[in-house]
Parts: C-alpha cells; structure tokens; sequence
C-alpha cells in the first residue's frame, strides 16, 4: 500500500476550511514547514484515518475537532496491488466511512464494510505490522508507556517476526510456539493468577476454601467429641468419689474423731490457765528476791566504798593523774551500761507484752476456777498502785535536774582551784615593831600586832599614829577574786535551786533518787504482772467473770516457752542494771579524783560524808546488813516454793498445741468433706447438662461424615494442584525453548538492521529483549551499553532504523506499507542526519517514506519528493 494524496477538513487549526497534499510517490517524500504550520495536524488526521473508528469519539478523535466544533473530515487517496482507491471518513456530525475506486468512483464499501476494507489494508490496526511503521514527534517507541501500548506494539513486532520465519519453522520459534504458550499460560490464568496464587472465584481456589471450611469444621467437631468424651469420664468418677465421700460409716467415724478432740482441746486449756497462775506467782516472788538482792548487794557497795574512801583520801596526791584515765574509761561503761540497760529493758518488755497476749488469751476461758486468783491479785495491784503512787510523789519531791550534781562538783572543783589561786596572788603584809616605839599601825581600822602578817585587798588603808593614813592601791582583775566570786554567785544560785545547802547533800538526794526509781520500777513491774492492762481493765475482767463464771469453758495453755524467754530477759534487766549502778559508782569515784591534791582532798571528805549519811550510823550498818540478808533468805525461800509448784505443775502439762492441731485437722476433715459434696454435686449436674446437649446435637456422626467431606475435598485439590504443576512445568519448558530460538528469532531483522547500522557506526550490533521484543543493548567498539543510557539522539535514529527493518520485513512479507515519521529526528546532529538520509534513501527503492519536519534548512540535504500543503474544497 502506498499514498497518493491526502486531505482534510475542519480539522484542528483548519477549522471551517481545508488543505490537501497531493503528489505523494514513491520512494522519500518530504513535507517541510515551519511550527504551527499543520503537519502533525496532517499525521494525526492520516493516523485517525487508518486506526479510528468512523463511529466513535476517543481521545484522539476529540483532539481533532476544532475549538468551534463542526465535524472532522479526512479523506486519502491510496494505490495498492487491487487498484487505486479513495478512502473517506468523517467524525461526529453526518459520520460516515466510504471506500471508491479512483477510476470511476464506484463506491466499494461504506460504514462498517469500509472499516473492514480499511482494517485488511493496515492488518490489526495500531497493534498490527503497519502500526509499527509511524513514528509520531518525540516518541522514539522506546521509552516506558502505557501498558496497553506496549503490549500492542510487542504483539505486532511478534507478528511480523513470525510471518517472516514461515510455516517451515519449528514450534519453538514461530506462531505455533506463541499459540502453544498462549494456550497454556490461558489454562494457567483460570486456576491461579500471574504470580502463582489461586485465582480469586477460580476452581482452584474454590477447592482450597472448600478444603479449609471443610478442615476447620472438623476441628470444631473433633474438640467437642473429645469434649463429650472427657465429660463422660469425669461424670464416672464424680460419682465414684460422691459415693465414697457419702458413705455413713465414714461420716460417723468424723464426727466422733471430731467430737474427742474437741475435749482433749478443752482440757489441755484448763491445765493451761493454772500454770500460768503459778508461773505468774512464781514471777513476783522471783521480783522480790531480785529486789531483796539488789537492796544487800548496794548496801555491801557502799560499805565497800566507804572503806576504798578512806584509803583514796590519804593516797589523793599520788593517784591524781591516773584518776583522769580511770573518769575517761568509767565514762564509756556507763554510756555501754545505759544501752545495755535499754536493749535488755526492750527485750523484757518485747518477751513481757507476748506473755500478757497470750495470757489475755487463755484468761478468756478462765472464769470460775480463777476468780478467787483474780480478786487476789487485784487487792495486790491495788496494793501496788499505792506503792507506785507513793514512790513517785517522793521522786517528785526530792526529784533533781538532770547533771544537776556533775554541774555543782563541777563548781566546786572550780572552786578550790580558784581560792588556791586567790591565796598564792594575793600580797601579805606584816610589821615587826621595834622596842622604842609605842604606837600601833593599823590597817583598814584594826591595829595590827608585832609580827602579823595580813593579806591586802584591793584598796587597803594604813593608819600610822603620828604619822599619817597610808592608802595602798593594788592593781584590778589579776588576783582572781572577780572569778571566786562569780564561781561561788553560781554555786549559791545552784545550790537555791536544787533546794540543798551543800554538795554532800545533794549527793545523799541523788542516791536516794537512785534508790527509790529502783524500787519503783520493781513496783511498775509487780503491777504490769499483776494487771498488764491496769486496774480498770482488771475490775473490768473481774466483773465479767463473776458474771459468767457459771458456765463458763475449761481452757489450757501452755506459756513455758514465753514464760522462760521472759525470765532469760528479765534476768538480762537485772544484770544490767547491776553493771549501770557499778559504772555510776566507778564514776563518781573517777570524778572525784581528777581535781588537784586539795580538790581531791575535798571531793573524797565530801563523798565519805554522803556515804556516811546514805548507810547511818556506823554502829547500826553492821544490822542492817543482817536485816537485808535476813529478808534476801526469806525471799528466796518465797520464789522456791513458787517454783517447785510451777515445775509439778508443767510436768503434767498437756500438749495443747497438738491437741489445737488436732482439733482444727478433725473440724477441716468435716468441712472438707461437706464442701467436696456440694462441689461434686454441681460439677455433676453441669457435666449432665453438657453430655446432654452434645448428645442431643449427634457430635460423633456429624464428626465422622465432616472426615468422609473432608477426604474427598483433598483429593479433588491434590488432582488440581497436579494439573498446576504440569501446567507451570510446560510453561517453563516452552518458554525454555523459546528462549533458546530467540537467536533464529530475531535473524530476519537483524539481517536488515545491520546494513542499516553500518551507516551510522562502524562494528555496531543491537541485542534485543526477549519479553518487549525492543531493542535492549548496542555493543560499539566492544563496549555494550543499555538503551536507556543512549543520548536521545541516538535512541531516536534506532528508532527509525528499526522501523525501516521492518517495513523491509513487511515488504518483503507482501504486505508492504508507507513508513510516516513525524519530526521523528530533532535532536540528531548534522553529520548523523545526513546518514540517516541516506538510510531512508536506501530503503525508498521499494518504499514509501513520508516525512514531516519543521527543519527546513536540515532537510533540504534529504532530498525526495517535495509536498506541498494547498486548499481544499470537498465536493458537495
């Protein structure tokens, strides 16, 4: 097929009017304008002409009609090996299709016959060989476009490539080898998709959700047999167990188990509360005998001291700088006996506040057989809180500050140094009279003797008969009586507060003070045994008690072990103690060694003073010595009676934690027993109401035809996952072989391209993709470079080459059609478009090629036939 004329009307920028090019012959022809002039109009009008339907409005239909509207009319005058025919097309308004013979003008074919004619002329349209050969401006047909377009051009280039290999091929290389794939990537596509997956609403994929609805529904159904299953075991044995635990031999058997330990309970709690009477008797007898040796052994102290005293006294010089090592050390163990004191205290109270819990707690059973014990032991506290009463108001009225008595030795010793001082500064005067003389000299108003010596003051007067007054002014501030005088101002001060005269009786106070906290502590710990939650709580008790001692329950304890915990602290208390008492006295002795010989002198008079009032009269000490031992005898043997009782009491004690334990095992025993029951019994009724419903469902046989459903389900998905896989296998081996041919394949249009390539390069070759079936590499100089890297010149001129391969191939092929380009080379230089040229002019010797260009001075060298674009009217 070749162009002879073309032409126009009311189309783009000729709206209202038209243009035609005539002339067109064979070999290159070339339409040259400048921009706007109209020849992409005239390409695009060809191109509508051939490739759109008369009867539709596309993009490219719409990109004709002018802004004002009207319809589009093309009309070509074409000659082929049938003769030389008119084809005409207008678009929109009055469309219509029409083929005539030029000749004599008989109309061929018209509307939908016309579009079959025109569509053999170009065989596929677009997709077909002759849509290969127009080249639109700046579209080289390599570059990246649409899918659809890309999948059009491959399937015209496969079309052209296969008609030339012809039906003496092979399959793997020709149209046999295309149809074959097709067929099967076409049975593949109705079972799974592109990349392997089921197809959505395909039969595959119907046959995996079949076989997985069918999997889970037998998974449901095999759980809920298991679940029957189980259910009807765990009944079996529920009432297996609701038999055995229901038996009325054994129920009786528990309750008598019970019925025993509950006395054995009560009895050993009886026995309890007697010895803990006892053992609170025992304690207070042990208490006064403390006490009794306590108040023999301080006694013994002090006689003790008194002698050290005196021996101290006379050896006061000799020992004064090892007393001041001996006050450091006497420091620190009353400092250790005081926290030893308070940790021993804490301990005693911690084990005390325990033995009164649980006696609180076995008192609360002991109502009749220890109400006589309680009236008793309230008539003592009373007794008591008198002797507490009494203590603290005589604490209170002898009470002193604390370090009271350390500040005022303190003063004292202050005091003798100061007067020594005073006594070694101050100047003495004395007159010795001669025999001659009568008169007397007197001083501050008294005469003084012959020989007399008199200590001046400050400011002294001598009165000299006959002479005159002599005033004697001694310097002020550095005899140290302004220091003796405030020493003694704070020791009166002090001693006015304290409400004592002297020091040695405000140490016979502080040993008084010592004496009596002693006993009022003792006298605080008889109350606390005696009534651990006072005496309001005790009357409290009491009346309780005679309220409900007529039926009340026999209850029994066991207290040894809180009861020896607290003798081991109580007996740390009194170790303590002792050892406080002994670091005061070793204190006070340091004390009062430390001041020089003469304040030794008087610390150590002033401390046997205070001794001898604390023991009396000396001829009564040896007495009373024998009176505190006579008393420590009588409380000795007072705590070892207690004791013996306490002991014969515990030997025959119960084990009342046992029988507790015992008790409490029997009660859970009975109420283990009755909760199981009730608990079996529910289990019981939900298991029936479970085994029930499973059973009314019919589980076992709905699960037994969901595994027959389930088997068949496999087997059609295993048969159609076979066919998959040998579907995919020849896929794979087709393609295989097709890649393998690919070199046979593309023989014809390299077979043209190299010639045409050589024009341009030297030793140059072009690799083409096996999927795109597009130029993919060119190899120059032994280098291979992408197309996609290749300057846009160049890919432009490998563009055309490549078209005019194929044209050579369809011309070759019989099917032979114009090659159009469309300002197809507008970035080539000048040297390459003049090869070029020569590439089109070698390729016209039985071709067609129409060019349009807005180059003019470029293709002028071109050469061929020249168009020219000139009015046109359409007939009628």
């Amino acid at each position: 097929m070749k162009l002879t004329a073309l032409r126009l009307h009311n189309v783009r920028r000729f709206a209202g009017r038209g243009v035609a090019v005539e002339g067109i012959g064979d070999g290159v022809n070339v339409l040259c304008a400048v921009n706007e002039f109209g020849k992409s109009t005239c390409f695009d009008a060809l191109h509508a002409l051939f490739f759109q339907p008369h009867t539709g409005t596309p993009g490219a239909i719409q990109a004709l009609r002018p802004y004002s509207g009207g319809n589009p009319l093309v009309e070509a005058d074409i000659l082929t090996g049938q003769g030389a025919y008119r084809l005409t097309k207008q678009f929109y308004g009055g469309r219509r299709a029409m083929v005539r013979e030029l000749g004599s003008g008989r109309l061929v074919a018209q509307a939908d016959e016309a579009e079959r004619f025109i569509a053999g002329l170009v065989q596929g349209g677009t997709s077909g060989p002759a849509g290969l050969l127009w080249v639109r401006q700046g579209i080289t047909g390599i570059e990246r476009r649409a899918k659809s377009d890309e999948e059009g051009e491959k399937r015209a280039r496969e079309s052209v490539l296969t008609s030339v290999q012809g039906e003496v091929e092979s399959l793997t290389g020709g149209r046999r080898m295309a149809q074959a794939v097709a067929n099967c990537e076409e049975e593949l596509s109705r079972l799974v998709t592109a990349t392997g997956r089921p197809k959505a609403g395909g039969v595959y994929a119907q046959a995996i959700d079949e076989r997985d609805g069918l999997v889970d529904t037998e998974r449901r159904l095999t759980a809920e047999v298991r679940d029957l299953r189980e259910a009807l075991d765990k009944r079996r044995s529920l009432r297996a167990r609701l038999a055995e635990i229901e038996n009325p031999e054994q129920q009786a058997t528990r309750l008598r188990d019970l019925s025993q330990a509950e006395a054995a309970l009560a009895s050993a709690r009886a026995h309890g509360e007697a010895l803990k009477t006892a053992e609170v008797e025992a304690a207070l007898a042990r208490n006064q005998r403390d006490a009794a040796r306590q108040a023999l052994d301080d006694h013994r102290q002090n006689l003790a001291r008194f002698s050290v005293l005196r021996e101290r006294d006379a050896e006061g010089t000799r020992k004064r700088d090892e007393a001041l090592s001996q006050q450091r050390e006497a420091s620190d163990a009353g400092q250790a006996a005081v926290a030893a004191v308070d940790a021993a205290e804490r301990g005693e109270r911690e084990a005390r506040d325990l033995l009164t819990r649980l006696e609180k707690a076995l008192r609360a059973r002991d109502a009749a057989e220890h109400l006589a014990g309680l009236q008793q032991a309230h008539a003592k506290a009373e007794a008591g809180r008198a002797e507490v009463e009494t203590l603290q108001a005589e604490l209170k009225a002898i009470s002193l500050p604390a370090s009271a008595v350390k500040q005022l030795e303190a003063i004292e010793s202050d005091l003798v140094g100061l007067r020594a001082v005073v006594a070694a500064r101050m100047p003495l005067l004395r007159i010795d009279y001669r025999e001659d003389v009568a008169g007397a000299v007197g001083l501050d108003g008294v005469a003084l003797g012959d020989g007399e010596e008199r200590a001046l003051t400050r400011s002294s007067v001598l009165e000299i008969d006959g002479v005159g007054r002599l005033t004697l002014t001694l310097p002020q501030g550095r005899d140290g009586h302004d220091e003796l005088a405030e020493a003694e101002a704070r020791r009166a001060a002090l001693l006015t507060t304290l409400g004592v005269a002297h020091l040695a009786e405000a140490r016979q106070r502080e040993s008084a003070i010592r004496e009596l906290t002693g006993r009022l502590d003792l006298a605080k710990q008889r109350l606390a045994l005696l009534a651990p939650d006072g005496l309001p709580a005790l009357r409290e008790t009491i009346a309780r008690i005679e309220a409900q001692s007529a039926g009340a329950p026999e209850l029994k304890g066991d207290p040894e072990t809180v009861r020896g915990a607290l003798a081991t602290a109580e007996a740390r208390v009194s170790a303590a103690r002792q050892a406080q008492r002994e670091a005061q006295t070793v204190r006070d002795a340091a004390g009062a060694m430390v001041v020089t010989a003469e304040r030794a002198l008087a610390s150590v008079a002033s401390e046997l003073a205070g001794l001898a009032a604390v023991l009396g009269p000396e001829e009564g000490r040896q007495e009373r010595e024998t009176q505190l031992a006579l008393a420590l005898a009588d409380a000795e043997r007072v705590f070892a009676a207690a004791h013996i009782q306490v002991e014969a009491l515990r030997a025959g004690a119960a084990d009342l934690a046992g029988a507790e334990a015992k008790f409490h095992r029997m009660r859970s025993v009975v109420d283990g027993s009755a909760a199981e029951t009730a608990r079996l019994r529910e289990d019981a009724a939900e298991l029936n109401g479970q085994i029930r419903a499973r059973s009314d469902a019919a589980v076992e046989e709905a699960w037994q035809e969901s595994l027959d459903k389930l088997a068949a389900a496999q087997k059609r998905l295993a048969g159609l996952e076979r066919e998959v896989a040998l579907l995919t296998r020849l896929r794979n081996a087709l393609e295989a072989a097709r890649a393998e041919a690919r070199e046979h394949y593309f023989a014809p249009v390299m077979g043209e391209l190299r010639p045409l390539l050589g024009l341009l390069f030297e030793d140059a070759t072009v690799t083409f993709d096996e999927d795109t079936l597009l130029p993919r590499t060119v190899s120059r100089n032994g280098l291979e470079e992408p197309v996609g890297v290749l300057s846009g010149g160049m890919r432009e001129q490998l563009a055309v080459l490549t078209r005019l391969a194929f044209a050579r191939l369809l011309a070759n092929d019989g099917q032979p059609a114009p090659v159009i380009l469309d300002d197809a080379l507008v970035y080539s230089d000048d040297d390459r478009i003049e090869r070029m040229f020569d590439a089109l002019h070698r390729q016209a010797s039985d071709q067609q090629i129409i060019v349009f260009s807005c180059r003019q001075r470029a293709f002028a060298q071109l050469g061929g036939t020249i168009l020219r674009m000139v009015p046109w009217t359409p007939e009628g």
